[in-house]
């Protein structure tokens, strides 16, 4: 339990709690949502989170988004971040590094890096996507193993999502009640992710107020969460969306989630009232 905790913690914001989604049934994603690509972000964009449990400042975690050569390409590069922090890593120390290559146009992973160290835990992994073959080929790093694994369509990986939502979800098309679904990548697995959308919330944040759209990610109820609506999400309610707030309802207490600092955002980031 401590371990889950503390990798949900951590990694919220680049959905590693798939791990509780593996029984939702599959379903059809509306590709009408998804037909628009939108100037959301661009090469120098860094978010930078804490994770509170409690009273304690629990985790860091941060996403970094550059352009480098791939395969004689420019690509973006995705870096996301995550580390136990103060006491909780006296406890339980993470050093987590996930990160997703994909082209300038078009979010679809290329390649996904997964580094990490979790309480002793240790897994370096490396996938190569092949979008023709709907396949990924997983090297593990450490033991120089790999393994084909075939792919579900309009795939993402556990990073690229989050981009993929920014650049390509039609926001004006959402309506209160919509499910928004994306095929993720992870862990060897394909897992079928959804959100349902609230509607519009004002959000008091340290930047002031911010004109939030609510999400609820879909999650499996049992050890951890108390329901399966026990993920909300706040996401900018303009050109950047970017999610500002994450409260997980857990069945050992709340963890919350909260933009810090950013830098090299595309678009002007609207405050309603500055406090």
């Amino acid at each position: 339990m401590k371990k889950d905790l503390f990798t949900l913690s951590f990694c919220i914001f680049f959905y590693s709690t798939l791990s509780y989604t593996q029984n939702l049934n599959s379903y059809s994603i509306d590709d009408n949502l998804y037909e628009k690509t939108f100037n959301a972000f661009s090469s120098g964009e860094l978010l930078e989170y804490k994770l509170y449990y409690g009273f304690l400042n629990a985790s860091y975690a941060s996403l970094e988004l550059r352009k480098e050569e791939l395969n004689n390409n420019i690509v973006y590069r995705a870096t996301a971040i995550g580390k136990t922090t103060g006491l909780a890593r006296l406890f339980f120390k993470v050093d987590d590094l996930y990160e997703a290559f994909f082209p300038l146009d078009k979010v679809k992973p290329i390649k996904s890096i997964r580094d990490i160290y979790e309480g002793g835990y240790v897994r370096k992994a490396e996938t190569f996507y092949d979008d023709n073959n709907k396949t990924a080929t997983l090297i593990n790093k450490i033991t120089d193993e790999s393994k084909i694994i075939n792919l579900e369509n309009d795939y993402q990986d556990i990073v690229s999502t989050f981009y993929f939502l920014r650049k390509h979800l039609d926001i004006s098309k959402l309506k209160e009640g919509d499910l928004i679904g994306v095929n993720i990548f992870f862990d060897q697995r394909n897992y079928p992710f959804k959100m349902k959308f609230l509607g519009i919330e004002n959000l008091k944040t340290k930047f002031g107020l911010i004109e939030c759209m609510k999400l609820n990610p879909y999650m499996e109820a049992g050890r951890v969460f108390r329901s399966n609506k026990g993920l909300e999400l706040w996401v900018t309610n303009d050109k950047n969306r970017i999610p500002v707030k994450v409260r997980a309802n857990l069945r050992v207490g709340t963890i919350v989630a909260e933009l810090t600092s950013f830098r090299g955002i595309t678009n002007p980031f609207k405050i309603i009232v500055n406090d």
